[in-house]
């Protein structure tokens, strides 16, 4: 196991590789159905969150949501890091601006 701090300039990348770490086994035995039905789950309590919880506890469903989505990642074999590059890294991938200029009302 890594020895070094966690959080400490930890990148989406770094993040893949920590959980990989801690429950990579776990997680291939649950499988993607089942890790989607939990990252399901962590989207209702974020929106529980959202309506009526503290920052923190916002903040904490948040990070859940990201763990779980980074776990499914890892038994799908998705490296997140290079996908996000791929789509955001130059721009909004609807107009190709910086700064986006797509129209409010659509999903760029």
């Amino acid at each position: 196991m890594n020895e070094q701090p966690v959080g400490v300039g930890l990148t989406i990348g770094g993040l893949q590789r920590l959980i990989r770490e801690m429950y990579g086994a776990k997680d291939e035995a649950r499988g993607d159905a089942a890790t989607f039905l939990w990252l399901s789950e962590e989207f209702g309590e974020l929106a529980t969150a959202l309506r009526s919880g503290t920052a923190e506890e916002l903040a904490l469903e948040m990070a859940d949501v990201l763990a779980w989505l980074v776990t499914l990642a890892n038994i799908r074999g998705v490296d997140l890091e290079a996908a996000i590059q791929k789509k955001y890294g130059t721009g909004c991938p609807g107009c190709h601006a910086l700064l986006c200029v797509c129209d409010p009302s659509e999903k760029p």
